[in-house]
Formats: structure tokens, sequence, C-alpha cells
């Protein structure tokens, strides 16, 4: 009997078969599920071109609507200015018949009330359009809303820091300042600081 050695670990050969195939041709691709490169170039290129176009026609509306807002911005601005001066000019006319007058033909308190009148209407026109007076006295001193021009002193501790004097309107227009009011402050110094402020 004669022994032979078969080493253990001798496995026979395989054969590769069609499944494991690399996925270099093309039935391999297809078999693992791959798209060919034939196909896939085109799809992928009809996918940019049509990405592309709607990137583009997306950038159009957006340019379009950009120069259409901007439009009616001017546009309503322009229309806004426009109601105001339409508020204005009847008192501006009526300013420009007494700036007109003969003087030796009218007296002095016709031609007073003649600019008071057109004061009047001219405020009121303002009013409506939202504008109002910054103008009180005995308000609190607010930064804000007035310009401290000077200051004078105040006969009670309760005046300190408030507004004397309006010596020039201040405007607003809803809540933004047109122009500050100019104003004389109250300040209180105490007994000694009032006597000494009125000698």
């Amino acid at each position: 009997m004669t022994d032979k050695k078969h080493p253990r670990d001798a496995r026979p050969t395989e054969q590769p078969d069609a499944s494991t195939a690399p996925p270099d041709s093309e039935s391999g691709a297809a078999a693992a599920g791959v798209e060919p490169a034939a196909v896939t170039a085109p799809r992928l290129e009809d996918q940019l071109a049509e990405l592309n176009d709607r990137y583009l026609r997306l950038a159009a509306e957006y340019d379009n609507f950009r120069k259409r807002s901007s439009r009616e911005r001017t546009e309503l601005w322009t229309k806004a200015q426009a109601d105001l001066l339409a508020r204005l000019v009847d008192a501006l006319d009526d300013l420009a018949r007494f700036a007109h007058v003969d003087p030796a033909a009218t007296d002095a308190k016709t031609i007073h009330d003649g600019v008071d009148l057109v004061e009047r209407k001219l405020r009121k026109e303002l009013e409506a359009a939202g504008v109002r007076r910054v103008d009180e006295v005995g308000v609190a001193f607010d930064p804000n809303l007035h310009e401290a021009v000077t200051t004078a002193a105040a006969s009670d501790p309760s005046q300190d820091h408030t507004v004397g004097a309006v010596l020039q309107a201040g405007y607003k227009l809803g809540d933004m300042l047109i122009r500050p009011a100019r104003v004389q402050v109250l300040t209180w110094g105490g007994e000694e600081g009032r006597v000494t402020g009125e000698g």
C-alpha cells in the first residue's frame, strides 16, 4: 500500500463565472445594475441642460421682479409727493395773492389776517398728511425730539429738565422726526442757584 501525501490546503482551481466578472464589460455592468456610460452620458447631459434652462429662467424672473419692484416703489414715492403738493398748492396760491397786494391800498391788519389764514391752512393740510408739530412747553426735555439751544433757571424743582420755551418748532411724520424742536431747557440749581440766576 502506497501512501500518497496530499497537501491539506490544496484546493481545486475555481473557474470564474459570469456573475463575478469585473464590471468593465457592458454585459457585466448591466448585470450588476450599473448603467452603461453610453446611456448615462446623454441622460446626464439632458438633465444638465434642463437644470441650466430652469436656472436661467429663474434668474430672469428674479431680475424682472427686482426691476418691477423698483419701478413700483418709485411710482409710489412720486404719487405720495404729488399728493402732498396737491394739498399745499392752494395755500401757496393764497400766500402769493397776499405777497402781491399793494401795501398802500391795504391796511396791516388785513395782511396779518391773510397770512394767519394761510398758516392755518398749511398746518391743517400738513396734519392731514400725518405731520405733527413738536412745540409743547412744560414737557420733559427729550433729546430725541428737542435740540437744547439755551438754558434758564427753573423756579421750581418740578421744572428741572423741562422745556421752558420753544424757539423753533420741530416736526414729525408719523414716528419719524423730520426736524427737532429748538428749545430753552429749564434747570433747577436749588434756591441759591435760582436767586443767583435771577440776579
